[in-house]
Order: structure tokens, then C-alpha cells, then sequence
């Protein structure tokens, strides 16, 4: 990127505020253009909503119903940059909807999924059918009412490890990636900003940006109110998203999408091989932005939806695990959060130095909403930019011949066939080709070093450390790999009380 007015005094371009999936995004696209980029996270990268999601590159199909046609047709055309992007990160799904005679006519899922089929190019993605549940192996687990369903398909992601590639992808393209690191302060000083960073030891560092973005999520608001001179021209309402995790529910590979009697709809889908993940609910959230926790009776709910369709009654001691998010909704308060928009809005606030803050978005358009904010970027600061490049780069570990997975798990399981094959699957699904880094040297297990937990050697701690800005147990074992469902009670101390002594 070359400049027009020449050098410049400040310490970046840009300072992204917010370590999910559009701060990392838009700090990714801002980097690879030549700007000089600081990314930083006052927690842990993805430590938020965006490891929080439901887990899906999709492009809404309920959204049709409130004739958001421009989001859907914009996440669908996404939906097949992340499949080819992260290989490794992102896969096709098949999703099964049951037809309940009682809720939406068979007509209108007919025309829903027509359209959903036909708004935007499918390359990697099978088209939509009717099945018999009599003969579907869908059929099998579910109350023997159901007789027909409509199959269709959209994609499946790692959200947290999306955010890591994106932010691994910063620094290789010489941008800072500052995570347990808080913005205290930001303070205009001429054409640029002053930020006061804050960093988990204590010590403080000052920093002067050309340009601010605030991609701090369910604190977007709240970082502009407490931290600038700009207090925030809009105040989100938070929308809370939970999740239960239970034992499988079925053994074969499609997912299911349920309707529920109020109109939403929840979606269960294999998990972790040996789960199903229930999910999400939506209700008003107060509380602490960084502590949302599931309510009883949304456990209740995702729980009574299970029983409506599979006929097996659940019950709090069938869940192993809960998460929840928090989602920043622009909507009056008398919406229903269900039909409140999920594309994303910029606030652009050009009273002296600029700060763009970001509203909104969903994961499976972040990369198209880091293109649309660093386009603005480089206008603002008289630059003339590459063009955009995100779309056709593989993230880190994605650059697979054809983004043919299957073909690079083979090649993996001849190179290193020494390794457990437990141990291969993971690696290949986790780091893509950057399992050359992971193992490099290794010859055998042993290489691997001791086992601090099972599945967990030191070799692999240390790398998520070294490589993926990994610090804490939870970092490992839920954001990095979920190794933690898999554990026994006690494991995160364990690897905690191991990291504290090296």
C-alpha cells in the first residue's frame, strides 16, 4: 500500500478494539493490505460470542421468512468462501427438517428452500430433496409421527479456531496481536489517536493510531461510553444464545433442524463424536457482558424440544455441558428478537481522528464485513489500497489442493504413519497443513513428549502456546480443540497447575 501524505508519526494505522471473529477479520484484511495493524483483545481471542455460536456457516434460512433476502443471498455467497478459505475448520452438513403438520405448510418450506437453493452459486453443496423418514436413516431416532422431511445443506465450522487462523494470519503479515490486553483509553491527540492499552502483568503501554475500530462486541457501546471522548450513538439490546451439549442422539451424520411451537427454530447436530449439540434460544440479557450463563428454563426449553421430535424424554442430568453468547442487536424493544436483523451496521464517527464502530454481523459473513470496514479504512486515510484479497487466500492451514480435505487426510496418514490415528484426525482437522509445524522432527510418538492429559501431549501445549496465543487451560481445552468435554472431572487444574510450572 502506498500512502499519499507521507510518513506518518503514529505507532499504526489501525488499532482494531475486539479479538472475535470481525475484529480478527477485519485486522486479517487490514494487514494483508499494508497497513500496520494492531489487533487487541481484553480477554482471550474468540473468548465470547464468538466461540458461543451454534457452530454453522449458513446462510439463514429462517430469515426468508421476514424477507431479509440481501443477508441470505450475502451469507450464501459467503457460506462457499469459508468452505474453501478453512478446509480443515468448515464442512458441508446435511440438515434433516422434519415436517410438523401442525406448524409451516409443506408448500412453504418447498419455496423457502427453492430460494434458498437458487440465490446463490452452490460449488460445494448438494441441493435440497424431500425424503421419506421410513427410509431415511434420519427417520430412525425420531417420534414415529414424522414421516416426511426436507434435506438440504449449509456448512459446519470451529468458530473459535476461525478466529485463531484469522488472527495467526495478522501477525504473519507483520501486524501486533495483543490479546489479555485492554483499551482504557483513547484520547485524540491532532489527526491521530492515543490509546492506553492495559496488559494482564500490569504494565501499561501507550500507543498512537491513525485510525480506531471498534469491534468489541456485546462492549461496543460500553467501550465508547467508558473509554472515549465519543459517547455511543447507539446502545444495543443483548440477545442471549444458549446451548446444551448430551450423550449422541443418533449414529449417523446428518443434522437435524427442529421448528418449535413458538416459531423459532433448533437445531441438533453431531458434535465431538461422541455428543449432540442443542441449540440456541434467544431472550434478553442484563447482566454481566462477560459472564452470560444458561437460564433453567432455557435448559427446559432446548430439552422439551428434543423430547417433541425424538420421543425420548431428557432431563438436566442428560446434559454435559451449556454455553451461552451474548448477541448486540440494534432493535427497538418491542421486537421480537427473532425477526431482528443479523447483518451488521458501522456507526463512522469522522469528528476528528476517525473510529468506526461495528454493530451487528453474524459469523458467516465476517470476512465480507472486514472487507466492506477496511475499504472504508483505507479511504479514510488517503491511501491507495490493494485490492481486496480475502477472498480467494486460504486462512492458515486451509491450503489444501481443491480445499479437498478428505485427500489431504489421506496424504497426512501416509506421512506420518506412525501416529495414533485418534491423535492424526484431530491434528488434521485442528491445524490443516500446519500440522507440518505441530510435528516437525517427530518420528514417533515419543517425539510428542509426555502426555499431560490423555490426547494432550507437551508438544502440542507448547505449540498452542507459541503459535496460537494460548495461556490458560481453558484456552486449551475449550477455545483451541474441546478436548475438555472428553476429560475427567479435574483436568483443567490439572493442566493449569502443569502450565503454572513451565
Amino acid at each position: 500500500m502506498t500512502k499519499k501524505n507521507g510518513p506518518t508519526r503514529a505507532d499504526c494505522d489501525l488499532l482494531v478494539v475486539g479479538g472475535g471473529i470481525n475484529g480478527a477479520g477485519i485486522a486479517r484484511d487490514a494487514a494483508g493490505r499494508g497497513l500496520r495493524t494492531v489487533l487487541c483483545e481484553q480477554h482471550d481471542l474468540a473468548s465470547h460470542t464468538s466461540s458461543a455460536s451454534t457452530k454453522l456457516i449458513h446462510g439463514g434460512l429462517r430469515y426468508l421468512e421476514f424477507y431479509d433476502f440481501g443477508l441470505v443471498r450475502k451469507s450464501l455467497r459467503e457460506r462457499e468462501v469459508v468452505l474453501a478459505s478453512a478446509p480443515h475448520l468448515a464442512w458441508p452438513l446435511r440438515f434433516v427438517l422434519p415436517h410438523d403438520r401442525h406448524l409451516r405448510p409443506a408448500w412453504m418450506i418447498r419455496a423457502g428452500l427453492f430460494i434458498y437453493d437458487h440465490l446463490a452459486v452452490r460449488r460445494r453443496l448438494a441441493g435440497s430433496e424431500t425424503v421419506n423418514l421410513r427410509r431415511h436413516a434420519a427417520g430412525a431416532p425420531l417420534d414415529g409421527r414424522f414421516d416426511t422431511a426436507f434435506v438440504y445443506s449449509d456448512g459446519w465450522v470451529d468458530d473459535a479456531r476461525l478466529v485463531v487462523a484469522n488472527a495467526i494470519d495478522v501477525r504473519e503479515r507483520g501486524g501486533r496481536v495483543l490479546t489479555r490486553t485492554r483499551c482504557t483509553k483513547l484520547r485524540a491527540v491532532g489527526k491521530n489517536w492515543s490509546a492506553t492499552l492495559a496488559h494482564a502483568d500490569g504494565r501499561s503501554e501507550q500507543l498512537t493510531a491513525r485510525f480506531v475500530v471498534n469491534a468489541a462486541g456485546p462492549w461496543v457501546a460500553q467501550f465508547l461510553d467508558d473509554c472515549t471522548p465519543r459517547p455511543a450513538r447507539h446502545h444495543p439490546r443483548m440477545i442471549q444464545g444458549s446451548h446444551i451439549v448430551v450423550r449422541r442422539l443418533f449414529d449417523h451424520p446428518y443434522a437435524y433442524i427442529f421448528q418449535a411451537p413458538d416459531g423459532r427454530v433448533v437445531f441438533a447436530i453431531p458434535f465431538e463424536r461422541d455428543f449432540t449439540l442443542v441449540g440456541t434460544t434467544e431472550r434478553e440479557y442484563s447482566g454481566d457482558l462477560a459472564a452470560p450463563a444458561i437460564a433453567p428454563q432455557e435448559v427446559e426449553y432446548l430439552l422439551g424440544t428434543v423430547t417433541r421430535y425424538f420421543g425420548r424424554r431428557l432431563t438436566r442430568r442428560d446434559v454435559v455441558w451449556t454455553f451461552a453468547g451474548l448477541r448486540p442487536l440494534l432493535a427497538s424493544s418491542t421486537q421480537d428478537p427473532k425477526s431482528v436483523t443479523r447483518d451488521y451496521l458501522f456507526d463512522f464517527d469522522r469528528r476528528g481522528p476517525a473510529l468506526l464502530s461495528v454493530y451487528g454481523g453474524k459469523l458467516t459473513t465476517y470476512r465480507r464485513l472486514a472487507e466492506d470496514v477496511v475499504g472504508q479504512v483505507c479511504a479514510a486515510l488517503g491511501a491507495v489500497a490493494s485490492p481486496s484479497w480475502t477472498e480467494r487466500a486460504p486462512l492458515p492451514g486451509g491450503d489444501m489442493p481443491g480445499a479437498d480435505f478428505d485427500a489431504f487426510r489421506a496424504r497426512t496418514a501416509v506421512r506420518y504413519a506412525w501416529l495414533d490415528d485418534a491423535l492424526l484426525g484431530r491434528y488434521a482437522r485442528a491445524y490443516g497443513t500446519r500440522i507440518e509445524r505441530l510435528l516437525d522432527g517427530c518420528a514417533g510418538m515419543d517425539d510428542l513428549g509426555g502426555f499431560v492429559l490423555p490426547g494432550l501431549g507437551e508438544r502440542e501445549i507448547e505449540y498452542l502456546r507459541r503459535e496460537e496465543f494460548a495461556v490458560t487451560a481453558d484456552d486449551i481445552l475449550f477455545r483451541r480443540s474441546k478436548l475438555g468435554l472428553h476429560l475427567p472431572t479435574g483436568s483443567s487444574a490439572r493442566l493449569e497447575r502443569w502450565l503454572a510450572s513451565h
